[in-house]
């Protein structure tokens, strides 16, 4: 029998929500680090190839933390879909990063944190919580005035502003996975 719409949204609001969030983290820990150490060449570089392999690492990730994103043994869930094309979204966004880029490489933190941060809006709609706008808001809040309060230092203040709201988001999706089984197993008791 096949799920409604609601049955697959609630299926997929009960998951981890850990892989894709860790991975984020990782990366950009390995910018913001790397930028003390390397050429703005290899900083430009680096942040490209690593936002742009974040859900390649989220997939890789997801083995270990059970949520196993290539699992074909588990049912389709029509809200997989809708993250894959929020990723996708999250890329097309490269199409605006790109030319400020190449009028000044010191935009890229400001542009890329904040357009593939907005891929966080559609995951409040999802999981009817306020998680995605929170991260969303406070990542380009934040992003905006180091970008410009502190301009020389981009590469690595804004990846720290935006690992560190990944820690408090993995955090808050996590008290919220406890709060949901918590409800389930009182529920069923």
């Amino acid at each position: 029998m096949e799920q409604t719409l609601e049955e697959q949204r609630l299926e997929y609001s009960s998951r981890l929500f850990l892989a894709t969030p860790l991975a984020g983290m990782l990366v950009w820990t390995l910018i913001g680090l790397s930028s003390l150490f390397v050429s703005e060449f290899w900083r430009v570089w680096i942040l490209f190839i690593g936002t742009g392999s974040i859900i390649y690492f989220g997939i890789f990730i997801s083995r270990f933390t059970g949520e196993n994103f290539l699992d074909q043994s588990k049912a389709p869930n029509e809200f997989d879909r809708l993250f894959l094309f929020a990723v996708f979204q999250s890329i097309l966004s490269y199409g605006i990063a790109i030319p400020f880029f190449l009028m000044d490489s010191n935009s890229l933190p400001i542009s890329i944190g904040i357009l593939t941060g907005s891929m966080w809006v559609p995951v409040s709609w999802i999981l009817k919580h306020w998680i995605g706008i929170f991260h969303a808001v406070l990542r380009t809040a934040g992003i905006l005035i180091l970008g410009y309060g502190f301009p020389d230092d981009r590469f690595s203040f804004i990846p720290a502003w935006i690992v560190l709201i990944y820690m408090i988001s993995i955090l808050i999706l996590q008290r919220r996975r406890a709060n949901l089984n918590r409800s389930k197993k009182n529920q069923t008791q």
